[in-house]
């Protein structure tokens, strides 16, 4: 699996998008200070810490007995340039999809031109 596809799967569940949002605005945060943060056990949010770090979103490191984790901002503006280049191919496939039904409508309405206004008879 690409890269990049590894990296939307990831940001595409709701629990790890709040996490990277936590983490963003304490700077760092511990799994216990996360559990309290998403409506999921510490265990889902090691597993899901895990995923998200295995494609890079977050790093780790050992204070203490306790284990930090921080945000790696750089993949997080990757995921979302990505993201926002979905979108620009989806809205011109969406486009070219509304001007073929349009183009059949008219089509359908030149062959059949009774069906246009069926109260005007």
């Amino acid at each position: 699996m690409r890269d990049e596809d590894q990296l939307l799967i990831a940001v595409a569940d709701p629990v790890r998008r709040t996490i990277i949002d936590v983490v963003l605005a304490r700077g760092e945060a511990s799994v216990s200070t996360l559990s309290h943060s998403v409506p999921v056990t510490r265990q889902a949010v090691s597993k899901h810490l895990a995923v998200l770090e295995r494609v890079g979103l977050v790093t780790q490191h050992r204070q203490g007995r306790e284990v930090r984790y921080s945000v790696r901002v750089e993949r997080v503006d990757q995921a979302a340039r990505s993201m926002l280049r979905l979108a620009n191919a989806w809205d011109g496939r969406l486009r070219r999809i509304k001007r073929m039904a349009e183009s059949l409508h008219r089509q359908t309405e030149e062959e059949n031109p009774l069906k246009q206004n069926p109260k005007s008879r």
